[in-house]
């Protein structure tokens, strides 16, 4: 357990941000594998916004957001 006051106040967040850090991991990987089974235009945006906005937050590295678009998008112009 942490001793310091500062070191309580930053477990409080950490709990609170590894949360929300996990609803936004589960949401970008269900739209992923939504996208896979169903490849279409629509999906493919929304996948685009998921991952961004993981990006943005730090969830995932922005060039692990950029792979993961990259592939998806082929998947639309193989079909």
């Amino acid at each position: 357990m942490p001793v310091t006051l500062g070191a309580i106040r930053k477990l409080r967040t950490d709990k609170g941000r590894t949360g929300i850090n996990a609803v936004v991991k589960r949401i970008f990987r269900e739209v992923v594998s939504k996208m896979r089974k169903h490849p279409t235009a629509k999906n493919l945006v929304e996948v685009y916004k998921r991952l961004d906005r993981a990006a943005k937050s730090q969830v995932i590295h922005r060039n692990k957001a950029d792979r993961l678009k990259s592939r998806l998008s082929r998947l639309l112009r193989k079909k």
